[in-house]
């Protein structure tokens, strides 16, 4: 029998609890019910790896209220036009409260019982005002403010990242890794906000993928900055290429060249008289001077 799953908030992909008796394709929309009430989402078929992995430890199953109806989903168009009032409505309220807060998004059950407004914020907000405003303009309806990460921002507006791909955080990563700039220097990339950091802010979560794989290349490389002896004579490694396997090698003429790892030798370092600064891949200048690297790393 063909498992089904829906991916509900950050991504999260949980299987469908569905009777016998109901017919569901891929791409259905489908009314289920989570903790906030009536929810529509896509049903998704579950692959059979998937499934098989489910068979040990599968996550909740969200229960199955009904496959959407015409009449449905026409009622589901008119509860967007409410979020997007709701939204604005209580974006205004933000701005009169002079509140430090982004709103994201305002988003209704589809029985209307539960209203969640989603947003950002740089430090804690008591709110307390403005759930009061809230409670008066949206009567008999439970309001939730939920404050929300910049990554879980990204993936809930989604786009195209650099690589010209969906975003990972709204199509296939579950949970963010903690990321820091260290990550980027140890595989050899600019240190510049345009070229590591995402739509969201933040360093690349794309960071992590490969990076094993080039701790394992740097195993038998020589360190930046240290001492070695080259066919052309002695020198400082000023940078690595690990997808090549080749050494940067700055000689004591001031040239730079690049060797394959087993050309060169490492000696002792005493090598003084050659000043690498400012050769180095890892010391690459930032772009925008103004902006502090470190508030690109992940601090919630």
């Amino acid at each position: 029998m063909k498992k089904f799953a829906v991916r509900l908030f950050k991504n999260q992909f949980q299987p469908l609890d569905i009777p016998n008796t109901v017919h569901i394709t891929h791409g259905d929309y489908v009314l289920v019910r989570t903790e906030k009430g009536e929810e529509v989402a896509q049903a998704e078929y579950v692959c059979d790896a998937i499934a098989k992995v489910w068979e040990n430890k599968a996550p909740q199953a969200l229960p199955l209220i009904r496959v959407m109806s015409q009449k449905d989903m026409e009622e589901y168009e008119i509860i967007k036009k409410e979020n997007e009032a709701a939204f604005l409505k209580c974006r205004e309220l933000v701005q009169k409260r002079e509140l430090n807060m982004n709103l994201i998004e305002a988003k209704y059950t589809f029985d209307r019982h539960k209203i969640t407004f989603y947003y950002t914020a740089p430090a804690r907000v008591d709110f307390r005002e403005l759930l009061k405003d809230l409670t008066q303009e949206f009567r008999r309806v439970r309001i939730d403010l939920r404050h929300i990460g910049v990554r879980d921002e990204t993936a809930m507006m989604q786009g195209c990242g650099l690589c010209g791909r969906e975003f990972c955080c709204c199509s296939f990563l579950k949970s963010f890794d903690s990321i820091n700039i260290k990550l980027a220097k140890d595989q050899g990339m600019p240190i510049s906000p345009s070229k590591i950091s995402g739509t969201c802010g933040r360093l690349l979560c794309c960071l992590n993928y490969e990076y094993e794989t080039y701790l394992e290349a740097a195993k038998d490389m020589p360190p930046v900055g240290s001492g070695v002896m080259t066919p052309q004579g002695i020198g400082r490694v000023c940078a690595l290429h690990f997808l090549n396997n080749k050494v940067a090698v700055k000689l004591e003429d001031g040239k730079i060249k690049d060797y394959a790892k087993d050309e060169i030798e490492m000696i002792d370092d005493d090598v003084n008289n050659i000043d690498i600064s400012g050769t180095s891949v890892f010391e690459e200048m930032i772009e925008d001077t103004n902006v502090d690297i470190s508030q690109l790393e992940d601090k919630e």
